[in-house]
């Protein structure tokens, strides 16, 4: 499995070599949907493509059950895939994925990737800002979509999900992380979600932990002493990531890889999803 993240430096070689690339962009923000798009049109990666949180890296279209799945639910493995032929990507394609937010969205399309099965895909570490801290250009053209020919069609996924039911059947016992902030983890704010609190038994690993001051991710020793302990133990496959609405969660499980402690699960609904049912569960403080 390629390492989870390549540095603006590698990258710029790669590209310059003429290396087989599909860049992607996901920058985006929650509380203005529109930015992310538009700061792209402005500037991005050589021939970089966009791909838009609520358009592309989830499906808000309503469960035939009426179930609400979420404020981020991910969209169908077949509906992704397709969207990664509209780019030209094939199941062979090395693909880069960054953003403007500290790997914030870039993690969720590196997950999403790899839950197609999907082995060469990296985040660039540092985003758009490392890119250009090592000179790289940026450009403002929308380069054209070409289709990948053969259409692209998930293989086995390689990394775990579980579902609302498995999750309250297994509390207690699996090792679950919430990466949102201290203070919506202990509920004392909740500027998202209809209720506040957090999932029984949840640990809280802020996201932005992951990174230093620069916006890099640290060092894989770094990471994996500040995971071990959430551990407690246990091996990374009896753990399960969660957030608000399964975003920031990639980033822990795209941390927990640098550390070399992948196979963690993610939980795609999260707290959004969670405390929708006022029969499930909630914890505060």
């Amino acid at each position: 499995m390629p390492m989870p993240l390549i540095d603006a430096e590698a990258l710029r070689e790669r590209l310059a070599a003429g290396a087989p690339t599909v860049v992607v962009d996901t920058s985006f923000d929650l509380a203005d949907p529109a930015a992310g798009e538009r700061s792209y049109r402005e500037g991005h990666l050589p021939g970089a493509h966009y791909l838009h949180l609520d358009r592309d890296l989830a499906d808000h279209t309503p469960a035939t059950d009426g179930r609400f799945r979420g404020r981020h639910p991910l969209p169908t493995r077949e509906a992704f895939a397709a969207t990664l032929t509209r780019l030209g990507i094939t199941p062979a394609t090395p693909v880069v994925v960054y953003d403007r937010q500290g790997a914030m969205f870039a993690a969720r399309a590196w997950w999403m990737l790899r839950w197609l099965g999907h082995r060469e895909v990296t985040v660039l570490d540092g985003g758009l800002a490392a890119w250009r801290a090592v000179g790289g250009a940026l450009e403002s053209e929308t380069p054209a979509a070409v289709a990948a020919r053969p259409a692209y069609g998930p293989a086995a996924s390689l990394v775990p999900t579980v579902d609302a039911a498995a999750l309250q059947a297994g509390l207690g016992r699996v090792r679950l992380i919430d990466a949102r902030a201290p203070e919506r983890f202990r509920g004392d704010v909740e500027p998202l979600d209809p209720v506040a609190g957090h999932i029984p038994g949840a640990l809280n690993r802020p996201f932005k932990d992951n990174l230093d001051a620069e916006g890099r991710f640290l060092a894989p020793a770094a990471l994996h002493a500040a995971f071990l302990p959430l551990l407690a133990g246990r091996p990374p496959a009896e753990s399960v990531q969660q957030c608000g609405s399964g975003v920031t969660a990639c980033h822990n499980l795209l941390a927990m890889e640098r550390a070399g402690l992948p196979g963690a699960a993610l939980y795609p609904g999260s707290w959004s999803e969670w405390c929708a049912d006022p029969a499930r569960p909630v914890a505060r403080g």
